[in-house]
Parts: structure tokens; sequence; C-alpha cells
């Protein structure tokens, strides 16, 4: 009898940690996809960070937002960078439902003059800017002028932000 006590606790137990570990897991901890100043090399953080849910992403974007809310938008977060003290650029990280929405918004804006990158699950660059996305997030980065240096500058930027989704 005293067997099957312990072998009950013990049993409680395992199922309790199993259970704990299970929903811990599910839960979606926000992420903070934007790298402090000097994490990469020559970029300065310039802004705090700002979010925007669905509901409120015109202030943002405005003309532009029914496009992210029909793809499922969440929410967007945004801040700003400066690169080695001149070129200027914004991140703006979108939390779609799931990928595909993340993949509709990608597609849906690509150019004739894109370049695939190797980024996330997939993207593609432009003289002063970077898509990509990777899961339920697309990622932009625009930079506000074109220098010399800007697409290599802004790859970095987007290897340091891939790398904390």
């Amino acid at each position: 009898m005293i067997f099957r006590s312990k072998s009950w606790i013990f049993a409680t137990l395992a199922i309790a940690i199993v259970a704990a570990a299970a929903l811990g897991g599910c839960k979606k901890g926000k992420v903070d996809a934007f790298p402090a100043s000097n994490a990469i090399a020559g970029w300065q953080k310039t802004s705090d960070t700002r979010t925007f849910d669905a509901k409120n992403l015109w202030q943002y974007i405005d003309g532009d937002a029914e496009q992210y809310i029909s793809a499922g938008v969440v929410s967007t977060s945004t801040s700003d960078y400066k690169y080695q003290g001149q070129l200027e650029a914004v991140v703006d990280v979108y939390t779609m439902n799931d990928a595909a929405g993340a993949r509709k918004i990608l597609e849906t804006g690509q150019t004739g003059d894109a370049k695939t990158v190797q980024l996330g699950d997939a993207g593609i660059a432009y003289a002063q800017s970077i898509i990509f996305r990777k899961g339920h997030s697309l990622v932009r980065i625009v930079a506000y002028e074109s220098t010399p240096g800007a697409p290599q500058a802004l790859l970095a930027l987007a290897h340091g932000v891939e790398a904390k989704l």
C-alpha cells in the first residue's frame, strides 16, 4: 500500500510538471526584436520603441493600415536607428496572426528591382530597404536616404533583428 502511495505521488508530480511546462510553452511572451545600441557594429537605437495594435495602426501607417489588418496584423512595433551617426533608418516589426499573413504582405509589395536575401523564412532587399518574414513576424527596415554603404549596413541591422525574433 505504501508503494502505491509513493507511485501515485510521483505520477501526480510528474503530470503537474509536464502540464506546467506545456502551459508555459503555450504563452507567447512579448519579444523585444529591437537590438540595443552597439549590439550591431555602428548602429545606435535613437528612439524608444512604439507599439500600435491593429485598431490604432492607422495612426502609424495611415492609408496602408487596411492591407496589414486584412492580412491579420496583431500589433506593430517601431523604432529608429542611426548608422555611424549618418544613415537614419526605421525598423518596423509586424506581428501577424500567423505566418501566412506575413507571407502575404511580403509577396504583395514585391517589385521588379527586389533582390532575394537570406533572412528568416524569406527576405528581399532594395537600395534603401529590406523586408523579411520569420514565422508570424514581418520586418521592414527602411533607410531615409541612399548612401554607398546603406545596403550592407541595413543587412547587418536586419540580421540583428532576425536573431532576436
